[in-house]
């Protein structure tokens, strides 16, 4: 196997110490919490006191002014242990970038030091009922009045919904200008006219409280604005790279893990007086999911290199995204099929993690819209 080379000793003790509190903190509470819908509050602050949350956010704001490799290690680790109901990744690589990316220094100063402490929860509000993909077509809407914009429409598929304090909303400040009338205003959760729908039942991820979020003309401070009133397209397009690459990096950590436990199984279960890794196609089956795992850890790893570099463009990180979340869920399912009748059976972790991978070919923009932003880059537009 290749070795990899991205991190430090430094790195190695760090990931060491997130490992321990998944194993300590997290997976003894999990099966309730995905029992109950959601995480309870008091993980964040726990998250927060060991500096786990907004990593990468600068110091003066509450966070570690750490590099990004640390970011990347919290995702990779939670992957790992197939966790799928804290939605830590969003919180702090989504949320906290925008604000510290696009906001005033007020902002900045209310916000960023408590989310680092695990006292605030963050959401960012972008799908609508009939906008989910296309970020162009949302209808919620964000009008100037005088010192103030009044906030209207729904939201929905909102993770960290439920348990949010602030949000930041994509909303049409003018919608007579399509993508360049959205902009991005932070939501305080606890401001008049502001409500929380029900926490949406899904297929996966059981335990991330996602949820539908609702704007009754809601008075939003001015100065909530992010960055310049209809650039809030641009904003978006420049951070999703980031965001894709997340969604790569937890699916190839979650892919390593699934060959993993798979390999475990396969040694301890029997079948026709041998374990079922004495079968040569167990055996050549897990050699094709290996080869394919290392294969998207090498292209994965490269793509986190550019993105150190600042050099990432975003149909190379639309590849990784469509490509190693598609990759999971072939393995994953593979590695289902060689549990046989127990893989099927929701204490094992690889039925877990064959339905949460699932939507990892939907959010962060579908596979298919990746494959749009990819022929376009090699000279493919809409052609009429």
């Amino acid at each position: 196997m290749i070795s990899r080379t991205l991190f430090g000793p430094e790195h190695e003790t760090f990931r060491d110490s997130v490992r321990r509190f998944m194993d300590n903190e997290v997976k003894p509470n999990d099966e309730r919490w995905q029992e109950q819908g959601y995480a309870d509050r008091d993980v964040w602050k726990k998250a927060g006191a060991n500096g786990f949350l907004c990593a990468s956010m600068p110091e003066e704001y509450g966070g570690s002014g750490a590099d990004k490799l640390y970011s990347i290690i919290l995702i990779e680790e939670q992957a790992r242990a197939n966790n799928s109901t804290l939605g830590f990744g969003l919180h702090s690589e989504i949320v906290a970038p925008y604000l510290n990316r696009y906001g005033s220094d007020a902002l900045k100063k209310k916000y960023l030091p408590k989310m680092a402490a695990g006292e605030q929860i963050g959401a960012i509000a972008m799908s609508e009922p009939g906008a989910g993909s296309d970020l162009q077509s949302v209808k919620t809407s964000a009008i100037r009045k005088g010192d103030k914009y009044i906030v209207n429409g729904s939201k929905t598929f909102i993770t960290n919904g439920w348990n949010a304090d602030l949000v930041i909303v994509v909303a049409k400040t003018d919608p007579s200008q399509g993508a360049k009338g959205t902009s991005l205003v932070v939501v305080d959760t606890s401001m008049k006219g502001f409500t929380k729908g029900k926490r949406l039942k899904k297929m996966g991820l059981k335990g991330q409280d996602t949820a539908e979020l609702f704007f009754d003309n809601v008075e939003v401070p001015a100065e909530n604005l992010l960055g310049q009133e209809g650039n809030g397209f641009v904003y978006l397009m420049q951070e999703l790279p980031w965001e894709r690459m997340q969604i790569a990096i937890g699916a190839v950590s979650k892919t390593e893990a699934a060959i993993e436990w798979t390999k475990d199984y396969v040694r301890e279960r029997k079948a026709f007086g041998k374990p079922v890794a004495g079968f040569q196609n167990t055996r050549f089956k897990l050699a094709e999911c290996a080869t394919e795992a290392q294969v998207a850890r090498v292209f994965v790893d490269k793509c986190i290199e550019l993105l150190l570099e600042g050099k990432l463009d975003a149909a190379t990180a639309a590849m990784a995204k469509y490509w190693v979340s598609d990759l999971e869920c072939k393995v994953i399912d593979e590695c289902l099929q060689l549990h046989g009748g127990y893989g099927f059976m929701w204490e094992f972790p690889i039925a877990r993690a064959y339905v949460d991978a699932r939507v990892q070919r939907i959010y962060g923009g579908t596979n298919e819209i990746m494959k749009e932003v990819i022929s376009r880059s090699i000279g493919l537009g809409e052609i009429k």
